[in-house]
C-alpha cells in the first residue's frame, strides 16, 4: 500500500498479557494545494488520489466548475532531510480565461474539521454560488436500495480493514450501483477525491446519484454535495442542524442514520420510496 499506510511499534494489552509488536496506521501528511503557483490551501490528508482530491476541492470550493477548466496539475518543491520529492505539494495550473480564487481566500481554506461558517447569509452564499443545483433533480432511490448501501460501502473499505482509521466516501447510482470508492484520514478529503474523480470523468453535476459517507454527515459533506450537483447524501450517523438547513435551502436530500432498513430522512423525502419490504413493525 506503499505510504498509504506505516508500521510502528505498540504495546498491546490484553487482560494479564502484553505483546509488543508493530502494528499497522494510517499514514497521515499535509498536503499543500497552490493555483498558478500560489499557496491556496493546506489539508491533512491521507496520499493516495491527491489530483482527484484537488480537483474535488477546487470544484466544491466554486474555483472551478469542470475538468476543462484546469490545464494541468504537477507536484512542485516539497523535499525531505535526503532531498527526496515529498509529493506532499501540487500545483494546479488554472486554463486561460478561468478567474483565480480571490485575494485573501487562501484564510479560510485551513482544512479542519469546522466548516468556519453560520448563518442564514451563509447557507445563501452557498445556495446561490452553486452551478450545479440539486433541486431540480427528479431521481427517486427505493429504501430498500438505500438499506444496502452501508454493507456495500464497508465491504470495500479496503486499507480500513487493515488500519481501522480512515473515513470512506462512494458514490452510486440510484439503483445501489457503486461508481467509485475513497478513502481518507479526513471525511472532507474523501469526499472530495469523489468529487475529484467525477470531475476528470466529466460527469459533474452527478445528477441521479447517491454519496454515502461513513460518518456524519457535517455542513461541509452537504456543502460539497450541493456543489457536485449531487441529490441525496447518506450517511451511517447523524447530520448536522446546519447540514439540514443548507439542504433543505438547496434541494438536497439528506439521510441520517442509514443502518439497514433504519434511516431518517431530514429534507426531500419525496425522493425516498419506501419499498414493500420496508413496513413499520
Amino acid at each position: 500500500m506503499g505510504r498509504i499506510t506505516a508500521r510502528r511499534p505498540v504495546v498491546r494489552l490484553r487482560g494479564d498479557h502484553r505483546v509488543d509488536r508493530p502494528d499497522t496506521l494510517v499514514v497521515e501528511e499535509p498536503m499543500e494545494l497552490r493555483v498558478d503557483g500560489r499557496a491556496l490551501a493546506v489539508t491533512m490528508r491521507t496520499p493516495g488520489h491527491d489530483v482527484e482530491l484537488a480537483h474535488g476541492f477546487l470544484l466544491t470550493e466554486g474555483v472551478i466548475a469542470s475538468r476543462a477548466d484546469i490545464a494541468a496539475a504537477r507536484y512542485c518543491d516539497g523535499v525531505d532531510d535526503e532531498g527526496a520529492n515529498t509529493y506532499n505539494v501540487l500545483d494546479v495550473t488554472l486554463a486561460p480565461g478561468v478567474a483565480a480564487p480571490e485575494t485573501g481566500v487562501e484564510r479560510n481554506f485551513y482544512t479542519t474539521s469546522s466548516c468556519g461558517v453560520c448563518g442564514k447569509g451563509s447557507l445563501d452564499a452557498i445556495r446561490l454560488r452553486t452551478k450545479h443545483s440539486p433541486a431540480d433533480d427528479d431521481v427517486v432511490v427505493t429504501s430498500d436500495t438505500l438499506a444496502g448501501l452501508p454493507d456495500t460501502l464497508r465491504a470495500a473499505q479496503k486499507v480500513f480493514d487493515t488500519t481501522g482509521g480512515l473515513h470512506a466516501a462512494a458514490l452510486f447510482t440510484a439503483d445501489g450501483d457503486m461508481l467509485v470508492l475513497r478513502e481518507d484520514v479526513g471525511r472532507h478529503n474523501a469526499v472530495d477525491k469523489v468529487v475529484g474523480w467525477a470531475t476528470e470523468q466529466d460527469r459533474v453535476p452527478l445528477r441521479g446519484t447517491i454519496l454515502m459517507v461513513s460518518g456524519r454527515a457535517s455542513f461541509e459533506l452537504a456543502q460539497k454535495a450541493v456543489m457536485a450537483g449531487i441529490p441525496i447524501l447518506a450517511a451511517v450517523s447523524a447530520p448536522s442542524s446546519l447540514a439540514v438547513d443548507l439542504a433543505t435551502e438547496s434541494g438536497l436530500t439528506v439521510i441520517g442514520f442509514l443502518r439497514g432498513r433504519s434511516m431518517n430522512i431530514y429534507s426531500r423525502a419525496d425522493r425516498v420510496l419506501m419499498s414493500e419490504s420496508s413496513v413499520d413493525e
